[in-house]
């Protein structure tokens, strides 16, 4: 019979003892610490001592803090089921609470349980305050990496609670130092405690979990359509090596090779007036990621997989906003072979057939078992869950993220959850998944996880391989095509383990015998515990926030809080007031505002022809309006002609009289805000003004925004239209040879307005 932690705060009977726990649970409440635990071993058991612990102590809120809104939920029913404290005290925020319910909730609650971006939010827009939160977890803390929430949670709850101390918990921090230091920065760690499968206290809970490895041949047919592809990537490494861009060593050219090319392109076309050849090498290479990603789906996937992706890339080629490199591959011969091929071969990756003849056979000798098979991508979980829907006996179900594309609508969080408890009921016996089954989530222990490719992330793959063995033991079959990447993937993967495994035993064995002791008359346990290995000391004076000396104010719009720029004001130690603006994204004074758009951002503004009515808002709005044009890539966008980049510029510029910057970053985009604030408020002692409004459009603007709503009638040949024709109603009238008169408009576009205004309308 199991034994029972016995604690105030922990109802009776609902958690088990176990000595490994106990000891994380107490190096835990030493210092800020981040716990490796292998998965299924309970990280959320530990997460539960300390703060039980800290809520005795010291009382206040503690808080958990997980990535998804499933997750966040599972972890909530956790913690009503065990902690013995009021249920209305245990609260979940999401995004689907308003704002102001969460300010309300958030004055009652004990713990709560929350998405990152969510309590991030609250923080900036001053509904919440970490002063009395006593204990932060953060869970997957391998995320707390870059802009992640998590790094600016962190930051503002050192700098403001009375009491801090911090959990970070995961199974899989990562095989570099690098990586490990990083997340231990960011979340103000100064310990790290590990265990192991391999820890005497561990391995009573640990089963077996089997691992095969098992190497396929790719077929002919396969590798004739391979070579036609590579046939195309040898054409466009000869294009790139004649504009003076050679790829050396291109049979075992990596994504990573060609990125690093492309910010190399992208640095020469900041760096004043580029040649044509930069701009005609980046169109290239983008040919080349869609061809090498062609590839790898043909060596990893399957012929399925690749003309969905064939067809994607045609409707791109094919649409308004389709990029030039996608126009060119589909007029290209070898691409069309390749269609060609695609259409009259019915042979499938014999991974297929592996896949369906290893569920089958783990089904039937085990009815009850749980299966779940990974895909890197959304084709192939597609292909796969329809091929093993037609086996008498398996019932898969496709299992994706929320983002949806092209013919591939993506999964809602509650259908998630709801998918999860199906599978869990038996309703399905096959999770047929992408990488959003790899993290956390409530999946029940599992007889057979199916790697359908290797992948090189030793993060991802330990995550995977942590689907099995849990409560019995478990089996692991990755599949692998020989002379692919697949054999890349798996090497690389094997390493990284490897690799990290051998870190966190060096940082094991670094750990002498800790200070805290009280763990174990705390939780009625007697324990034989060891101390961690401090990472980083922290100086106070050297951690405080700067001060505003010069009280900059900046008012944000409410939607600008998804970038980092307002966390990086916030940490300049500008005061920021987070408004839903109608005009413009930053306020700086009665004169000036900001509209920060990022490279995409424009160009699509541009496409989508929003961009000159907000421009136009903007100017009329404020006396000195900015532009801030975010990012390195700006002339790399979807495609878009440069002259009509520079003309847009030049438009905004010297027609609309607005003051155009570029920024690097967010973090720049910053500085430069704070600097132009810091201007007005400062040295010309300007306020802080709202006044701006949508003005409403005089007549002239009216009239070019309803003719340019015309599809392939920008702003310039709505103006030659109306200049021409005197009114809207006549060019409504004109005829096609009529419309031919006019400046900037050929055939292509006076049929397409006569097609749209005397068509009859069908719906």
């Amino acid at each position: 019979m199991p034994e029972y932690i016995k604690h105030p705060l922990i109802k009776a009977d609902t958690v088990e003892q176990r000595l490994y726990q106990l000891d994380l649970a107490g190096k835990a409440l030493d210092v800020s610490t981040l716990v490796v635990l292998p998965t299924g071993l309970g990280k959320t058991v530990v997460c539960l001592l300390v703060m039980a612990s800290r809520l005795e102590k010291l009382g206040g809120k503690v808080m958990v803090l997980s990535p998804t809104k499933p997750l966040v939920e599972q972890h909530a029913s956790f913690f009503k089921n065990v902690m013995n404290i009021p249920e209305e005290e245990v609260l979940t925020f999401t995004g689907s609470i308003s704002p102001e319910k969460r300010s309300e909730l958030w004055k009652t609650g004990k713990v709560i349980i929350s998405t990152p971006q969510v309590i991030e939010n609250d923080i900036l827009t001053k509904r919440i305050s970490l002063e009395n939160v006593t204990h932060i977890t953060f869970d997957e803390a391998h995320r707390a990496v870059g802009n992640y929430a998590y790094t600016y949670i962190a930051e503002k709850y050192f700098e403001t609670a009375k009491n801090p101390l911090c959990l970070g918990i995961t199974a899989s921090p990562g095989s570099s130092d690098e990586k490990i230091a990083e997340v231990c920065e960011s979340l103000h760690i100064e310990s790290v405690a590990v265990k192991t499968e391999s820890d005497s206290d561990v391995k009573p809970y640990i089963h077996k979990k089997e691992i095969e490895w098992k190497r396929i041949n790719l077929p002919d047919e396969m590798k004739e359509i391979k070579d036609l592809l590579n046939k195309v990537l040898e054409d466009r490494y000869k294009k790139l090596t004649e504009l003076g861009y050679p790829i050396y060593n291109k049979r075992f050219v990596s994504k990573k090779d060609l990125l690093g090319l492309q910010t190399k392109l992208q640095g020469e076309l900041r760096g004043g007036m580029p040649d044509t050849s930069v701009y005609s090498a980046i169109s290239l290479l983008a040919e080349i990621l869609k061809v090498s990603h062609a590839v790898e789906i043909t060596e990893t996937q399957g012929l399925e997989a690749l003309r969905m992706y064939m067809e994607r890339l045609d409707n791109e080629a094919g649409s308004k906003s389709g990029s030039k490199a996608s126009k060119r591959l589909a007029e290209d011969l070898y691409i069309r072979q390749v269609v060609h091929r695609l259409k009259d071969c019915d042979l499938e990756h014999p991974k297929l057939e592996y896949v369906k003849d290893i569920v089958l056979n783990e089904l039937e000798n085990k009815p009850h078992s749980r299966v779940i098979v990974f895909a890197n991508y959304r084709d192939t979980a597609e292909m796969l869950t329809k091929a093993l829907a037609e086996v008498e006996g398996i019932r898969p179900v496709r299992f994706v993220g929320q983002a949806s594309k092209y013919k591939d609508k993506g999964l809602t969080q509650k259908q998630q959850v709801e998918i999860i408890e199906q599978f869990k009921a038996g309703d399905y016996n096959v999770l047929v998944a992408t990488s959003v089954a790899e993290e956390g989530l409530d999946i029940p222990s599992t007889d057979l996880v199916l790697f359908y490719e290797p992948i090189p992330s030793e993060i991802r793959s330990i995550q995977r391989k942590g689907r099995t063995g849990r409560k019995h033991e478990g089996r692991v079959v990755v599949l692998v095509t020989k002379g692919t990447r697949d054999e890349g993937y798996y090497w690389s993967s094997l390493s990284k383990e490897r690799k990290m495994q051998s870190n966190m035993k060096e940082l094991q064995s670094a750990m002498p015998a800790r200070k805290n002791n009280s763990i174990e008359e705390e939780f009625m346990l007697d324990s034989n515990g060891k101390d961690q290995k401090t990472l980083f000391e922290y100086d106070d004076n050297n951690e405080s926030k700067p001060e505003n000396k010069d009280n900059i104010k900046i008012v944000v719009d409410q939607r600008e809080i998804r970038s980092s720029v307002a966390r990086s004001l916030d940490r300049n130690g500008v005061e920021i007031t987070v408004k839903t603006l109608e005009v413009g994204d930053y306020i700086l004074s009665d004169r000036i505002a900001a509209e920060r758009k990022d490279t995409q951002d424009f160009v699509g503004s541009l496409i989508e022809q929003k961009l000159f009515e907000q421009i136009s808002n903007l100017s009329r709005a404020y006396e000195k309006p900015i532009l801030i044009i975010e990012g390195e890539s700006l002339f790399n966008c979807r495609g878009i002609n440069p002259n009509a980049i520079h003309g847009t510029l030049s438009s905004i510029s010297l027609d609309f009289g607005v003051s155009i910057f570029y920024t690097r970053d967010p973090e720049d985009t910053a500085a430069l805000l704070q600097q132009v604030a810091k201007r007005e408020q400062v040295d010309e002692k300007r306020e802080v003004n709202m006044h701006g409004k949508k003005a409403a459009a005089m007549l002239p603007q009216q009239q070019e925004y309803v003719v340019s709503s015309i599809s392939d009638i920008g702003p310039k040949a709505a103006r030659n239209l109306l200049k021409h024709f005197g009114s809207v109603e006549n060019v409504m009238k004109a005829s096609y040879e009529e419309l031919l008169d006019v400046n900037n408009v050929g055939p292509k576009t006076a049929a397409k307005i006569r097609e749209i205004i005397g068509s009859e309308y069908k719906r």
